[in-house]
C-alpha cells in the first residue's frame, strides 16, 4: 500500500510536529481498526508512521483521543501490527499542500501522485479543514454560470459560486452527467474529486480529461471505494482546500465531488468506529455534519473576487429522495437536480427530472422573459408527465385541459431539447435562446 501510495516518508520524516518532549509512542491497543497509541499525544488528523520488527511501515492518522492516548486508523492496507509497535509523528498536524503544480494533475488524499508522473513540489501550506470566513465575507450569486448542458442552462440556470446537487439513485447517470460537465464547464481551474469510486472509473475519467486542451485546468484527486473511510473523507477535505486555494488566488473554480453519499458512508465508519450511537438510518450526527462542513466552504469570496462552484453528486440509496444524506444536502445546497431512472430506462439522457429539479438563484441571473419561458416548460413538462398513465390509457379527451393538450401537441420539440448527446455541449446563450424560441413556437401553435 505504500508503493501504491507513492509516499515520500524521507521527506515527511523531516517535518517538525510540536508534539510535546515525547517524539516516539507505542502501540497498546488495537480493536477493529482502531488504534490506540500510547505516548504521543497529537491532535486530531495529525499523521503517524507505524513500524514493526520486520521494517514494514504504514501510516495511520489520529482520529480522535482518549484517556490521554491517541485513537489511530491505518491509511494503507493492513499490516502485521505487534504490541508495543513505534509510532513517530510526520508533517504539520492539519495542513496540506497546494500550488500550482497541481494542475494538469491525478493525486491521491494525500497528494502524492498517481498518475505516473514526476513527484510534486508544493510551496504552499493549507488547513486541510479549510479557512472559515464569516457569513459578510461571502459575495452573492450574481453571474451565470455555463455547465454545458442545455436543460440545466436553460430551466435550472447555475450562478458563479452557487452549490447545486445531482440526485439521483445508481446507474441512472450521474457520473456521465458530471463527465459532460467536467469536459465543457466554464472555469479557470476545475477539481474533480472521485470518492469511493470504481478504480476503473476513476482510471477512465483520468485517460478522458488527462489528454485534452483542458489539461491544464484541471486537477483530479481520487480515492477508489476499496481504500481505508479516513483516507476518503480526507480526499474530499483534501480536494476542498485545493479549490479554496485557487479561490484566494481570485480564480473561478468548479469542484465537482462524487459522491457527497460516498463521503459520508466514510464519515459514519468513523463516527461507529469511535463509539458514536447511529440515529437516522444509522448515520451518526456527526457524519451528517461532516456534509454539512464539506458543501459550506464553496461559494463567492468577497475579499479575492475567486469563486468555488461546488457541483456535488448524492446517491439516493435504493431510489429513496428522502434519504438522511440526499435530505440534508438538499436543505443546504442552492438548487439540485434530480435523475428519474424512467427516464433513462426510456433512452432520455440526460434524465433530468425537471419538474423536481430548481435552481435557488436562477431568477436573479437571468432575465424576466427567459424565466418566464421556464416556468412555463416546467408546466408543459409536469402536466405531460403527471397524466402520462391516462393518455397512454387513451382515457384522456382532447380538449378537456387546454394545458395538457399544449404539452401533448409539444411533446416531440419539448424532447428534442430536453435531450442531448453524451460529450456534446451547448452553451449558455444558445440555451437560452433555443428555449425562448420553443416557447414562441408553443405560443404561437396556440394563438393559431
Amino acid at each position: 500500500m505504500i508503493a501504491e501510495l507513492q509516499l515520500d516518508l524521507a521527506r515527511m520524516r523531516m517535518a517538525c510536529v510540536d508534539s510535546g518532549p515525547v517524539r516516539m509512542g507505542r502501540v497498546v491497543a488495537c480493536d477493529g481498526g482502531l488504534i490506540e497509541v500510547a505516548g504521543l499525544p497529537l491532535p486530531v488528523g495529525s499523521l503517524g508512521l507505524i513500524e514493526n520488527d520486520a521494517g514494514s511501515e504504514c501510516l495511520a492518522e489520529v482520529i480522535g483521543f482518549r484517556a490521554g492516548h491517541s485513537l489511530m486508523m491505518l491509511l494503507g492496507d493492513a499490516m502485521l501490527l505487534r504490541p508495543r509497535a513505534s509510532v513517530r509523528a510526520l508533517g504539520n498536524p492539519g495542513e496540506v499542500r497546494v500550488g500550482e503544480a497541481l494542475l494538469g494533475r491525478a493525486v491521491d488524499a494525500l497528494g502524492e501522485a498517481i498518475d505516473g508522473g514526476p513527484r510534486l513540489d508544493l510551496p504552499h501550506a493549507w488547513p486541510l479543514a479549510g479557512q472559515r470566513e464569516g457569513a459578510l465575507e461571502r459575495a452573492s450569486v450574481h453571474h451565470p454560470f455555463d455547465c454545458g448542458v442545455r436543460a440545466i442552462n436553460a430551466l435550472a440556470t447555475m450562478g458563479v459560486g452557487q452549490r447545486l446537487g445531482i440526485m439521483a439513485g445508481s446507474g441512472v447517470g450521474k457520473s456521465v452527467l458530471v463527465d459532460t460537465i467536467a469536459g465543457h464547464a466554464v472555469a479557470d481551474v476545475t477539481v474533480v474529486a472521485l470518492i469511493g469510486e470504481r478504480a476503473r472509473e476513476v482510471s477512465d475519467f483520468v485517460n478522458r480529461h488527462m489528454a485534452g486542451h483542458r489539461r491544464g485546468g484541471i486537477v483530479v484527486v481520487a480515492v477508489p471505494a476499496d481504500h481505508a473511510p479516513n483516507l476518503r473523507l480526507r480526499a474530499a477535505q483534501y480536494a476542498s482546500a485545493i479549490a479554496e486555494y485557487f479561490r484566494s488566488q481570485g480564480k473561478r473554480v468548479l469542484l465537482i465531488l462524487d459522491s457527497l453519499t460516498r463521503v459520508a458512508h466514510a464519515a459514519r465508519e468513523l463516527a461507529l468506529v469511535l463509539g458514536e450511537p447511529g440515529a437516522a438510518r444509522g448515520y451518526p450526527p456527526s457524519a451528517l455534519a461532516a456534509v454539512t462542513r464539506l458543501v459550506e466552504r464553496a461559494g463567492n469570496s468577497a475579499r479575492t473576487g475567486g469563486a468555488v462552484t461546488g457541483i456535488y453528486t448524492v446517491l439516493a440509496d435504493g431510489d429513496d429522495t428522502n434519504d438522511p444524506v440526499v435530505d440534508t444536502a438538499r436543505a443546504i445546497l442552492d438548487g439540485h437536480i434530480v435523475l428519474s431512472r424512467e427516464l433513462a430506462q426510456r433512452g432520455h439522457y440526460p434524465a433530468i427530472d425537471v419538474p423536481a429539479s430548481l435552481s435557488r438563484v436562477m431568477d436573479e441571473l437571468v432575465s424576466p422573459d427567459i424565466a418566464r419561458a421556464a416556468r412555463r416548460l416546467r408546466a408543459l413538462i409536469a402536466a405531460r408527465e403527471t397524466n402520462r398513465d391516462l393518455v397512454l390509457m387513451g382515457a384522456y379527451r382532447a380538449g378537456s385541459d387546454p394545458l395538457l393538450d399544449e404539452a401533448l401537441t409539444m411533446s416531440g420539440q419539448v424532447d428534442a431539447f430536453l435531450t442531448q448527446e453524451r460529450g456534446a455541449a451547448e452553451p449558455l446563450a444558445d440555451s437560452h435562446t433555443a428555449l425562448a424560441a420553443l416557447m414562441a413556437q408553443a405560443v404561437g401553435g396556440r394563438d393559431a
